[in-house]
């Protein structure tokens, strides 16, 4: 039964979409034109190309897929094989897998995207260019739908949030416009069935169910094909090593598997969420018995039943469930075989990621992936003593906390240097951890800096080359310490400016450290020269943000009024700073809000040697409002108290300033054009 149901979601997985007759554009090179044609006006080539690079990204997506299952089942291993018979399968495999993908996309090297463009396909950043490029086109029904698709995974987007309820009023959008184009099927029909059932159409919900759960192991079995891909062996060089062949692919075949047996925690988690949702897929099982009992199909509940408690040996309330549906039937029943087989897997990868983590030298720990929480209560959890009301509370409904709070909790030290002053603290500034100072530099530095900025910062720098990574509508332009230091010793600007960024940022960094009374040193984790420059023409209407709502070293789920502190988050950040180069230009505001990203808390208008601190974590969710004219220029800083976090191009700028104190160049006035390359 169980292998009959591995084969029919394989044949089901081949049949859908058959590869295209020519090679397909990559990705990236057409999302890179999208995004150029979009600062050049073009907004019928951003459509043509971005739907072109969306179009091309899941098409090799589902490529790898359809071949990883074809040449599986075409190369199968044998009962009893030898260790020869096990490699011919392993290298037929790859062989028929490279055939194959090659025939549906063209030459596979074109299709290796890069983890930035990777990570902004999963963070729907395509979907902002669409909206606002079918906008410019006046197609607001294709707008709607793009921003509606984007706004599904960055609910916290609150500018995307108001756009949505513009299109709303539009003539030409209705309803059905406002779709999710990268909805998962699987949670589509759950979320539909859970509403067909509070509105007692039992009927329709077991339809819905089921199909949710035919799409959600359709999509296990997509998931684990995709984890077959290459992965980064973090701390590990076999070349160096020179690793036996089986300790290779030992750890990659953890690796591997750790991926495949977290299929769990990605199919419970909604786009733009942080963790799953409680107790996903036995939840199925649980509305299923309900509604099949309401239908009067008993047989079917008390599987369904029997099923969940599988995932939940021994639950009190589904027990009676069970005894009661026995006792009516007259007989008994098992579990559902795909529930069965799905867990004895999962149990087996279990044995066998302890066993490869313990040949890495790693540890793992089996997450919860069943948690009962979240579910129904418990009076509608008896058939025969309940109406048939049923709850289904998601963990981001249920979740009301507050985050806790940085351990450092002191302020009001000295400032030790004449002339800075405290304009606003904590309690000035609504929050905890908070100060906003003036004074930290002088007219002449602040000058001095921006001239630095302008001859040395570069687009994209400090954001992996990205132009505009956090909003269309400006650029980017950032040099760390190291770089100006670099550009003064080869005289690309004067010397005396690269030393004032260094000796600024460490001007900053003894404030800091002194006002919030840590009795721990501050490191830097990251010191950045940035400016934000409005981009002409793309200003009309506009109301997103320079910088979205966020915390530094924990990742804000506005929902769930939470704040992870978890990769990719900086999670060993501990205190930040903004030094203001300049206030002459329009919007720019920097604002603190409170854990919905919404409810402004304390506002500060930028202007030359203003600096706001505050501790990194969930208390202190901040943004930029939009740079709507002019240039913003400020020095952005990011400290830690963990010294293994130290920022190496730091360490590597005081090696540079202790060779060159030594050396007393700063007495010898080497003040180079700038302009002079060498």
């Amino acid at each position: 039964m169980a292998a009959n149901f591995r084969l029919v979601l394989s044949a089901l997985l081949l049949a859908v979409s058959p590869p295209p007759s020519a090679a397909l554009e990559p990705a990236d090179l057409l999302y890179e034109s999208a995004v150029q044609a979009f600062y050049a006006g073009d907004y019928g080539g951003v459509v043509r190309l971005m739907e072109a690079a969306l179009g091309s990204h899941a098409e090799v997506r589902r490529a790898k897929v359809r071949c990883r299952l074809r040449c599986q089942d075409q190369h199968r291993f044998r009962e009893g094989f030898t260790e020869l018979g096990f490699f011919d399968v392993v290298l037929r495999r790859a062989a028929c897998m490279d055939a194959c993908v090659e025939e549906a996309v063209g030459v596979q090297s074109l299709h290796r995207v890069s983890e930035d463009v990777v990570q902004d396909f999963n963070r729907r950043i395509p979907y902002n260019y669409l909206q606002l490029a079918y906008r410019k086109l006046k197609q607001p029904d294709k707008a709607a739908a793009a921003a509606h698709t984007y706004f599904q995974a960055n609910p916290e987007h609150v500018e995307m949030g108001q756009d949505l309820e513009q299109y709303k009023d539009l003539e030409g959008v209705k309803e059905d416009h406002f779709v999710d184009r990268e909805a998962r099927p699987h949670q589509r029909s759950f979320t539909a069935a859970v509403t067909l059932y509070d509105q007692g159409d039992y009927e329709g919900a077991i339809h819905l169910f089921e199909d949710a759960l035919l799409e959600y192991y359709k999509a296990d079995v997509e998931c684990r094909a995709l984890c077959q891909g290459p992965h980064r062996f973090e701390g590990y060089d076999h070349l160096r090593y020179r690793y036996s062949l089986h300790e290779v692919i030992s750890d990659h075949f953890t690796q591997v598997l750790h991926c495949e047996h977290e299929c769990v925690r990605d199919l419970a988690t909604r786009p733009g969420r942080l963790s799953p949702m409680e107790n996903y897929l036995p939840l199925h099982y649980d509305y299923l018995q309900f509604a099949y009992f309401q239908v009067e199909r008993l047989e079917e509940a008390l599987q369904c039943a029997l099923s969940y408690l599988l995932f939940h040996a021994g639950e009190e309330f589904m027990t009676e469930n069970v005894d009661y549906y026995k006792e009516v039937l007259g007989h008994d029943l098992g579990p559902r075989e795909e529930a069965a087989w799905y867990l004895r897997r999962h149990k087996q990868e279990l044995e066998l990621l302890l066993i490869g983590s313990e040949t890495m030298g790693v540890d793992f720990v089996e997450g919860n992936y069943w948690s009962s929480s979240g579910g129904r209560d418990n009076t509608n959890r008896i058939p025969s003593g309940t109406d048939g009301g049923m709850e289904y509370v998601p963990m981001w409904e249920k979740k009301n906390e507050s985050v806790v709070v940085s351990q450092h909790l002191k302020e009001g030290g000295p400032l030790l240097y004449e002339g800075v002053r405290v304009v606003h603290d904590s309690g000035a500034l609504n929050g905890t951890q908070r100060v906003l100072l003036d004074e930290v530099i002088t007219e002449e530095e602040c000058w001095a800096l921006q001239h630095l900025a302008h001859a040395v910062t570069l687009a994209g720098d400090g954001y992996r080359g990205r132009m505009s990574p956090h909003t269309p509508n400006e650029k980017f332009e950032g040099a760390t310490v190291l770089k100006t230091l670099q550009y003064g010793f080869e005289g690309r600007v004067p010397m005396r400016s690269a030393r004032l960024f260094y000796d600024v940022s460490e001007r900053s960094r003894r404030i800091l450290e002194s006002y919030f009374l840590l009795n721990s040193t501050l490191h830097f984790s990251y010191t950045h020269l940035v400016c934000r420059t409005a981009i002409t023409g793309q200003q009309d209407h506009r109301n997103d943000l320079s910088h979205p709502i966020h915390a530094d070293n924990c990742l804000l789920d506005p929902e769930a009024n939470q704040c992870w502190k978890e990769p990719p988050a900086y999670t060993y950040r501990d205190y930040s700073a903004l030094l203001y180069l300049n206030g002459d230009f329009e919007g720019g505001e920097f604002i603190f809000t409170e854990m919905d990203a919404k409810t402004v808390t304390a506002s500060v208008k930028p202007k030359c040697g203003r600096m706001v601190g505050f501790s990194s974590g969930g208390e202190n969710p901040h943004g930029v409002k939009a740079v709507t004219s002019g240039q913003r220029c400020a020095v952005a800083l990011w400290f830690t108290l963990d010294p293994l976090f130290r920022e190496l191009e730091r360490l590597q700028a005081d090696e540079v300033i202790q060779a060159l104190d030594s050396e007393s160049v700063w007495h010898q006035g080497l003040d180079i054009n700038p302009k002079d390359e060498l």
